[in-house]
């Protein structure tokens, strides 16, 4: 037959001793639910357990090379535990506690940063480096401030417009030369326009021979005959013929003096005034 001692460790005697509470060596397991625990002594031994296990896991997602799968399985642990660790801290309040969500630390990483993440969902460690979730934290620079208006008009004064562009004495001489140049350039280039101008026109005038503008054309007329004649001894003597009458320059004159007396008579004279006008005029024959 067994000894005592060896029944005792057996693994019924040891399940039988721990649901007494006889053995010490047998832990108590922590509730699956928060609520389930009344003692403020207890969840704040279980919400300790939670960090300590929080920290190990941590650590251990530090390391790279674990792989792509067992790194998203350990960051998936580590905020099912924060979210364990969140009801713990609300039991803890219920039951008369501190309240841990206030008075308590910011989630950091190794290097000291609070931990980024999106929707209450954290990354930590090698997790950051994953595909897909470092474009999460790759944020564009931020714009430059816009300044103001009444700040541009601080920097504004009469260099601004540039009033004082000239004290310095070093543009006005520039400006000369420049100036000097653009002149000297100029004149060049219309020399050269005039001296090609006047090439072609001296050969177009040896090419082409110099139209007579005031020769007519012969008539039958006796009276043409004489006139050519004349032209003939004076050769130089230009012909001009008007084909309609030009009056004189007082037959102008009084032409407008006409009509400037019969446009002041419309302007100020009455209509008896001015019919009885035409009547005279008609009666002198004017």
């Amino acid at each position: 037959m067994a000894r005592n001692a060896e029944k005792a460790m057996t693994t019924l005697a040891r399940w039988r001793a721990a649901q007494v509470g006889d053995d010490p060596k047998i832990q108590e397991r922590r509730p699956y639910l928060a609520s389930e625990c009344n003692d403020l002594a207890k969840a704040e031994k279980w919400r300790m357990q939670i960090i300590r296990e929080i920290a190990k896991k941590v650590a251990q997602i530090q390391n790279a090379g674990l792989g792509e799968f067992r790194i998203r399985d350990l960051n998936d642990e580590i905020n099912k535990l924060l979210r364990e660790k969140g009801h713990w801290e609300v039991q803890i309040k219920d039951l008369g506690g501190p309240d841990y969500r206030r008075v308590g630390p910011r989630m950091l990483d190794h290097e000291g940063k609070e931990v980024p993440g999106n929707r209450g969902y954290k990354y930590f460690g090698a997790a950051k480096e994953l595909p897909g979730v470092r474009e999460l934290f790759e944020q564009e620079p931020p714009a430059p401030p816009r300044k103001t208006r009444g700040e541009m008009m601080k920097d504004i004064d009469a260099d601004y417009y540039g009033y004082r562009d000239d004290d310095d004495g070093l543009l006005l001489p520039l400006e000369e030369v420049a100036e000097k140049k653009a002149l000297e350039k100029a004149v060049s280039e219309w020399k050269a326009k005039k001296e090609e101008s006047m090439e072609g026109e001296s050969s177009k005038a040896e090419d082409e021979p110099e139209e007579n503008i005031y020769a007519v054309g012969p008539e039958s007329d006796s009276s043409d005959e004489e006139e050519s004649e004349n032209r003939e001894d004076r050769p130089h003597q230009p012909r001009f013929i008007a084909h309609v009458p030009v009056p004189t320059q007082k037959e102008v004159e009084q032409a407008l003096l006409e009509r400037r007396k019969q446009e002041l008579i419309e302007k100020y004279a009455s209509e008896g005034l001015v019919k009885q006008t035409k009547e005279a005029s008609e009666m002198l024959g004017m």
